[in-house]
């Protein structure tokens, strides 16, 4: 088993990964990204989102698609892992830990202040894998999101 970047080459991969968790997360209809879009984000001349994937043997195990937040109390960059997915056949190797481990070194390395995520409150396989590694829920927390028409009529609003 290895970490590594993903290669441009490999975008439908992750694409095709990226729809496999949206499947598990019961919500197959709302990937809208496409190849391209993967290529024009992940593989940009800067980007500011990567992708490192788990190989094994010569296949494509799994990833983490993750890009960098900020804490202004901590006055230190952090990673957000946007999505964390081991394909089912791989599952109970321990591939999951170990790309979160590797996110984790890299914040270590780099100084950064903070590695967080969410999850869906039903999976709790997930939430408990979570908490085994010392990862705590922020309840007090609620997530806020504005996207698609509300996101464009927000955005058009008199300044």
């Amino acid at each position: 088993m290895k970490i590594r970047p993903a290669r441009k080459d490999e975008a439908s991969i992750i694409l095709q990964l990226i729809k496999d968790l949206a499947e598990y997360e019961k919500a197959p209809d709302e990937v809208k990204a496409s190849e391209e879009e993967i290529i024009e984000t992940i593989f940009a001349d800067n980007p500011k989102v990567f992708c490192d994937l788990v190989e094994v043997d010569g296949d494509i195990a799994g990833m983490a698609i993750w890009f960098l937040n900020y804490s202004t109390w901590q006055g230190k960059h952090g990673i957000y892992l946007e999505d964390l997915y081991v394909k089912p056949e791989f599952r109970g190797r321990g591939f999951g830990k170990a790309l979160l481990q590797h996110l984790a070194s890299i914040c270590n390395e780099r100084g950064y202040g903070r590695f967080q995520w969410w999850v869906l409150d039903w999976n709790s396989p997930a939430i408990e894998f979570y908490r085994s590694l010392g990862a705590e829920a922020m309840s007090e927390w609620t997530v806020y999101r504005v996207s698609g028409l509300p996101l464009r009529r927000l955005g058009e609003l008199p300044k």
